[in-house]
């Protein structure tokens, strides 16, 4: 995995509850959080350091990653206005992730491996996204695809129609979009 990924979460971790949990994450996982945003990682240190993050924040694994791929896609877009730029609305911009996004993500950060993702639209309005990876973080895509609504002032409600993580051979999220309330 990348290392911008492990900076997104120490980023995140710090921003919600210090530098100094994250600094006692790292001891307790037993990496030293040597990051370079070029680097590649092992996928099993992020696996250690959402662990660690779900027990000292009391959530389950799946909800640490899921929050964490909201919070991130919110630093990407300040870090990378110009891969929102082009976009008006949530839907577009999920449906530009394989064609546009992720190959521009793979020019800034060689040997990044993106998950590919298969579209079908619904008679209501509503994405089916396939969610494809050999990492299985279909719940940090579902984070992402909030935070790209929050990043564009819009609701979604995202539905897991089959997971891996229930036994089912694939993930198939069903998206559905709405302006966000006014407050």
């Amino acid at each position: 995995m990348k290392g911008i990924i492990f900076q997104l979460l120490e980023e995140a971790v710090t921003r919600r509850a210090g530098a100094d949990v994250w600094d006692e994450l790292l001891a307790e996982t037993h990496l030293d959080g040597a990051y370079t945003s070029l680097g590649k990682y092992p996928d099993e240190e992020l696996r250690r350091l959402v662990a660690a993050a779900s027990a000292r924040f009391g959530s389950e694994p799946d909800q640490v990653v899921r929050w964490f791929g909201q919070q991130a896609i919110s630093m990407l877009a300040q870090r990378y206005p110009h891969f929102f730029a082009p976009y008006r609305s949530t839907r577009s911009f999920v449906l530009g992730l394989n064609g546009i996004i992720h190959p521009e993500v793979r020019k800034l950060y060689l040997g990044a491996e993106t998950p590919n993702f298969e579209w079908t639209e619904e008679p209501d309005g509503a994405l089916l996204m396939g969610y494809n990876s050999s990492r299985r973080m279909c719940t940090f895509a579902q984070g992402m695809v909030e935070g790209a609504a929050k990043v564009f002032g819009e609701d979604v409600r995202v539905e897991h129609v089959r997971c891996f993580h229930r036994g089912d051979p694939d993930c198939l999220l069903r998206l559905g979009f709405g302006r966000a309330p006014v407050a």
